[in-house]
C-alpha cells in the first residue's frame, strides 16, 4: 500500500520549511501569495488533508476540546453535544466526546486521556469528582467547566439549571393540584445531579412522599410502578427524569387505572417525544439547548482570550400538560 504524505513531504515537493507550511495551514495571510499557492499545489498533488497533529507543529494549538458525559444513550446529553458542538465549530474549534458511566474514576482516566492526546479545555457533567482529577486540572491549569448544575460557590464555573429547584417546581404543581400521597421514581443516587433533586423533596412537610429508585429508563419507570401499585395507592407520580414517566405512564395504564382522573404523572425534563405520549406529559422543562449554546461561548472565550467565564444560572419552566390533575 503506498504511504501516506506526511508535513516533511509537503515542504520538500514546495521547496520551503516545514514551518512554512504549518503558517500556510494556521495563518495564510502572513504567507506570500506565491509561496502559498506552491504548498497549496504540493498538498494537493500529494493529497495530503492537514491533521490537528500537523497544524499544531507550528502554532501549538489543537484546537479542539473535550466533553466527558455520563452517557450518549440519553436525549438530553444528545442535544447538548449538538448544541456545544455547533458553537464550537463556529470558534473555529472541535469536540471529542467520551462517556464516564457517572464514575469519577473513569472520568478521570478518560480527562487523561484527552489531555495526552492535547485537549485544550474539558466540558464535565455535575460536580462529583476524584480529588486527582482536580490535581490534574491544576497542574495542567486546564479551563474546565461543569454542566447540567448551578453553584457560584463549586471550584469550577458552572453552568446549568437549579437541580433543587426543578424538583420543587415539580413537586408544588402537584400539590397545587391537592395531590397529598405521592410516589417520587428517580434514577441511581450515585447521580449527582438526581441526589440534588431528591434532597429537595425530602422533608417537605406538604406532601406524604415516598421514594423508589430504579433504573434510568422506561422499564425501570415500569418496574418501580409495579412496586408502587402493590401498596397503598398514591394519588400522584412524580418521576424525577421524563424517561422514568414514560414507563411509568405505559404501566399505570397497563394496570386499567386512567391518567389523570385515576392518577397524575408528573415528569422533569421535558424531552422531545414528551409532548407526544399519550397523554402528554406534564413536566419541567430544562434548557439543555440553550446550555450547550452557552457553554460553547463560554469555554471557546476561556480557551481561545483567557477570560474564564462567571457562573451561569439557566431558569427551568413548568409545563403543564394532559398527564396531570386534580386530585379526585
Amino acid at each position: 500500500m503506498r504511504k501516506r504524505a506526511n508535513l516533511r513531504d509537503v515542504a520538500a515537493e514546495a521547496g520551503v520549511s516545514v514551518a512554512t507550511v504549518s503558517r500556510v495551514m494556521n495563518s495564510p495571510a502572513t504567507v506570500a501569495p506565491a509561496t502559498r499557492e506552491r504548498v497549496e499545489g504540493a498538498m494537493r498533488r500529494l493529497q495530503w488533508v492537514p491533521s490537528a497533529a500537523a497544524r499544531a507543529i507550528n502554532s501549538g494549538r489543537t484546537r479542539f476540546v473535550g466533553a466527558l458525559v455520563p452517557t450518549l444513550d440519553s436525549d438530553i446529553f444528545a442535544r447538548v453535544l449538538a448544541n456545544l458542538e455547533q458553537g464550537l465549530t463556529a470558534q473555529r474549534l472541535s469536540l471529542v466526546v467520551a462517556t464516564t458511566d457517572d464514575d469519577p474514576d473513569i472520568e478521570l482516566a478518560k480527562a487523561r486521556a484527552l489531555l495526552d492526546i492535547g485537549a485544550e479545555g474539558l466540558i464535565v457533567s455535575g460536580m462529583t469528582r476524584s480529588p486527582d482529577f482536580d490535581e490534574l486540572v491544576a497542574r495542567a491549569r486546564l479551563p474546565v467547566i461543569a454542566i447540567s448544575c448551578h453553584d457560584p460557590d463549586y471550584r469550577m464555573p458552572t453552568i446549568g439549571y437549579d437541580n433543587h429547584g426543578a424538583a420543587l417546581a415539580a413537586l408544588s404543581h402537584l400539590t397545587g393540584l391537592g395531590h397529598r400521597r405521592i410516589a417520587v421514581l428517580h434514577g441511581p443516587l450515585r447521580n449527582d445531579r438526581t441526589q440534588r433533586r431528591v434532597l429537595a423533596l425530602q422533608g417537605q412537610g406538604d406532601a406524604d412522599l415516598t421514594f423508589h429508585e430504579t433504573t434510568l429508563s422506561t422499564a425501570g419507570g415500569c418496574q418501580a410502578v409495579r412496586g408502587v401499585l402493590s401498596g397503598r395507592r398514591p394519588s400522584a407520580i412524580l418521576c424525577l427524569s421524563d424517561v422514568i414517566a414514560a414507563g411509568a405512564m405505559a404501566e399505570v395504564q397497563r394496570h386499567g387505572l386512567r391518567i389523570p382522573d385515576d392518577m397524575s404523572v408528573m415528569g422533569l425534563d421535558d424531552l422531545p417525544g414528551s409532548a407526544h405520549l399519550y397523554p402528554a406529559l406534564s413536566t419541567i422543562h430544562l434548557p439543555v439547548s440553550r446550555m450547550g449554546r452557552a457553554v460553547a461561548d463560554a469555554l471557546a472565550g476561556w480557551v481561545e482570550r483567557d477570560e474564564k467565564p462567571d457562573p451561569q444560572l439557566l431558569d427551568h419552566e413548568l409545563v403543564v400538560r394532559a398527564s396531570t390533575g386534580p386530585c379526585r
